[in-house]
């Protein structure tokens, strides 16, 4: 037997990556006993890093760390419930005047202990995430998401590569997105077969969703002992500082890598993708901006998941809206079967298909590209065995049907969907067969080799473009595609079943229901994006740490979510006991008592969203300050409601610490004191008496109904403000902007993309400009006056002289000389306003109109 053959290509998937015995250089690691009292293993570099000495093993943590630092850190892991939620400390001073970021979880009963030099203060990240999450937040497609995602990374990151990297059904992936230094060459398009991220590496990255390899070169640091008495090697799961598998690293440096990060992109708590940056020289992230990356990672992953399911939403309208056509048909006809024959070309619009068939009865109706009809009863007794009165599909039918190659031309793949409960009737889509070439980064079905670790893979060296031509597949069906034939299904086999006119009726009133919730649905997902972004961007006070920023911003967008899911769950809105029970339930002890007295009072949409956060503001400063926070605290909450008052509610605590008012006003005390007046129109006092915190609020009658059940409402009027930008009909005309500051040029595209421009270019420097000036000459042109350590005027001046109109761009507060020398050019200020942006984009086009006009020649 060859080498070859002996290798078995899941010998990658069986490597306990987990379990490495050794960390990576930069850090260093003490393992303890469940309660973090005494040291049992550590990493070999423990000593050096922390500047101690003596054997460690056995020795009690306040010896080597001191007492307020263990101290510090005891305190700390309550708080890290989860192991993939480390308890994060940052610039932890030790006896011996050094400082450290420490990360601290509990795993298999052992205080795993990740100590790191502090390099940076948490303010800094905390505002890198801020900038990262402000700027994709209002993205509104998949492919504007992945591609700022990736240049917004390597912008503030100052990795050499970005890449956003999808995941497909085969577990291969494909670059989607790419941001790169300009000497690189591009991976953007390729695919990577799904032997490059072995199965336990993809778990990995589920529970760690940022992994760090600072240096692909680097010595690992191995952990003392590697197997402890009973042995157990240690699982360092969720340690950031893991080191990495050699076989990863050789990769690493196979394609000339010598850092990188990923950060997981997790839909549906399933592994959608990675955001991959690759750096070419040794690469160290401080442990705070590993937080911030890792903050902006799920932000992104909840903005795609909310992306995904609107596309889904748009496409199962337009299916609805088809089907819809058709079963007002169905429901006037004295045949069914008629209706279905006569009526196929209209099932072509439900999915997207190359032909359509229907095996009725014994017979075969079609059309479009279908196989032949000689194969059709081959077909119907496939679609007998797989269905199962479910919907099924391939993308590649000559996998399951023998000779379905010689017409895969016609239909390489097919979606079945059962039209009765008994196995008779089927409605078959077709896809045509997609000869593709596929761009591999190196060749996916290379020879392998033994390597120096044994019987496991040799990472590929080559990772030139490699192409493959795959026949006799279709394009694959996907999960929303799936979703409409399964409503196709059961709207199908219910005309069958029910036809009548009452049936009729019932879809009608569907229709219209379902019309009113996709666009409430819509409204609803806009505002709470624009919550969400009012609750990252809000001021954090002075000395607020990242982790306790992170754990304020989760528990309001916890309380967030739950209003939201209320409200879904009750036709748009919920009850207001409901919503206090859930608020105050995590404080129930025996050491404190709650009271709640009031009516059922039932809160709509608008009203059960803001007391969700204001009831989660008061509810944690009780417990950590108030009423909840020691044994004998009382809090009690009364409310009443009247059609004319709506609903009013007191909210009392006592039995507390002695309160005092605040010093100062935070952000979750203006937000428990305004949200009401300013969002609702209502009423909000708080009264800070020495006994406890006095709190009451009214909400108007038009947000309230008596009892616990959705009321009838009117049509939600738009509120002032509300209006967005409205898109001009710029035409064809193409604008270029000449911008070295890649954030601010971001932010002018998404201006211009809202004032309705659809062709849009955009420069660095003035001899990028040049290039795209001669390779596609604009109509128009927003420069801006410096750029770094030249400026735009040159580049004016050849515009001036092929009669492009332009405008510039400046942050100061007087023309400069270079405006000054085109006294006709319109001159924009920095930081940008729409309204600005879209007057000098009006007056650019008059001056371009001549030009637009004009015939070709």
């Amino acid at each position: 037997m060859n080498v070859a053959q002996r290798i078995d290509l899941t010998n990658c998937d069986r490597e306990p990556i987990h379990i490495p015995g050794s960390i990576q250089p930069h850090g260093c690691l003490l393992a303890c006993d469940a309660m973090a009292r005494t040291v049992l293993r550590h990493s070999q570099n423990a000593s050096d890093v922390l500047e101690c000495t003596g054997e460690l093993i056995g020795q009690k943590l306040e010896a080597i760390l001191g007492e307020d630092a263990v101290h510090t850190i005891r305190n700390a892991m309550p708080r890290s419930t989860d192991a993939s939620r480390p308890a994060l400390i940052f610039g932890l001073a030790l006896p011996n005047g050094l400082n450290f970021d420490i990360a601290v979880h509990v795993y298999k009963s052992t205080t795993i202990i990740e100590v790191e030099p502090a390099l940076a203060d948490a303010s800094h990240p905390l505002e890198l995430a801020r900038t990262l999450i402000e700027r994709i937040i209002s993205l509104d497609t998949i492919e504007r998401l992945t591609r700022d995602t990736a240049r917004l990374l390597q912008a503030l990151l100052r990795y050499d590569r970005v890449m956003v990297y999808q995941f497909a059904h085969d577990g291969a992936g494909k670059v989607i997105s790419e941001s790169r230094r300009g000497d690189l060459e591009s991976f953007l398009g390729q695919y990577f077969p799904a032997s490059d991220i072995p199965q336990q590496a993809r778990a990995l990255y589920l529970r760690n969703t940022i992994r760090v390899i600072s240096d692909a070169n680097c010595i690992r640091i191995p952990i003392i002992p590697e197997i402890d008495a009973s042995g157990e090697p240690l699982d360092l799961s969720y340690a950031h500082l893991r080191s990495v598998s050699p076989i990863h690293c050789e990769y690493l440096r196979n394609m000339g890598v010598g850092a990188s990060m990923s950060i997981s992109i997790i839909v549906d708590g399933e592994l959608w993708g990675l955001i991959a940056c690759h750096h070419y020289q040794p690469r160290t992230l401080t442990m705070t901006e590993r937080v911030a990356a890792e903050m902006f990672g799920q932000f992104f992953s909840l903005h795609l998941s909310s992306l995904r399911q609107k596309q889904k939403l748009q496409a199962a309208t337009r299916a609805r809206q088809s089907l819809d056509r058709f079963l007002r048909l169905t429901a006037r006809a004295a045949d069914i079967s008629e209706v279905l024959r006569d009526n196929l070309p209209e099932f072509a619009s439900l999915v997207p298909c190359d032909g359509v068939g229907i095996w009725l009865r014994g017979r075969w109706y079609c059309t479009g590209a279908t196989p032949p009809e000689s194969e059709i009863g081959q077909l119907a007794a496939l679609a007998e065995t797989v269905t199962g009165g479910r919907v099924w599909a391939t993308h590649r039918l000559s996998g399951y049907i023998l000779g379905a190659d010689a017409y895969a031309d016609q239909a390489s793949g097919v979606l079945m969907i059962p039209l009765s409960q008994q196995p008779r009737d089927y409605l078959f889509f077709f896809r045509k067969e997609i000869v593709q070439t596929l761009d591999w980064a190196g060749n996916p079905e290379k020879l392998y080799q033994s390597g120096p670790l044994g019987d496991r893979l040799t990472p590929r060296k080559s990772f030139a473009i490699w192409k493959e031509t795959v026949r006799r597949q279709s394009a694959p069906w996907t999960e929303a595609e799936r979703e409409i034939a399964e409503a196709t299904r059961a709207a199908l086999v219910e005309v069958v079943l029910h036809q009548n006119e009452l049936l009729e009726d019932e879809r009608t009133k569907a229709d219209v229901r379902q019309r009113m919730l996709n666009e409430e649905l819509n409204h609803r997902i806009k505002n709470i994006l624009a919550v969400i972004r009012s609750l990252v961007t809000a001021p954090n006070h002075a000395g607020q740490n990242i982790e306790s920023y992170v754990d304020t911003l989760r528990g309001r967008i916890q309380a967030l979510a739950y209003a939201h899911d209320q409200v879904s769950r009750g036709d748009g809105g919920g009850a207001f006991g409901d919503l206090l029970q859930a608020e105050l339930t995590p404080y129930r002890t025996a050491e404190a008592t709650i009271r709640m007295e009031g009516p059922p009072v039932w809160l709509d949409a608008r009203a059960f969203s803001v007391m969700a956060l204001v009831l989660h503001e008061l509810a944690t400063n009780a417990a950590k300050y108030g009423a909840l926070s020691r044994a004998g605290g009382e809090l009690a909450v009364r409310w009443r409601s009247s059609d004319i008052s709506g609903c009013e509610i007191e909210w009392v605590e006592s039995g507390g610490p002695r309160v005092t008012p605040p010093s100062r006003r935070g952000f979750g005390t203006v937000l428990i004191d305004r949200s009401v007046p300013y969002d609702l129109g209502g009423d909000s006092n708080l009264s800070y008496l020495p006994e406890g915190l006095h709190a009451s609020f009214r909400i108007p009658a038009k947000y309230v109904a008596a009892g616990s059940a959705s009321p009838a409402r009117a049509p939600r009027r738009p509120q002032p403000g509300e209006a967005t930008l409205a898109g001009r009909d710029y035409g064809e005309a193409r604008v270029l902007i000449v911008e070295d500051q890649m954030l601010i040029a971001m932010h002018l595209e998404e201006i211009l993309a809202k004032a309705g421009i659809r062709a849009i270019d955009t420069a660095g420097s003035s001899v990028e400009a040049m290039e795209r000036l001669r390779s596609a000459a604009p109509d128009m042109a927003i420069l801006d006056v410096n750029l770094g350590t030249e400026t735009s005027e040159a580049f004016a001046r050849e515009l001036r002289r092929r009669g492009i109109p332009f405008a510039f761009a400046t942050g100061y507060g007087d023309t400069t000389t270079v405006a000054r020398a085109f006294p006709d050019a319109p001159v924009v200020r920095k930081p940008y306003e729409a309204p600005n942006i879209v007057a000098a984009l009006d007056r650019l086009l008059e001056m371009a109109r001549p030009q637009l006009d004009s015939p070709a020649p």
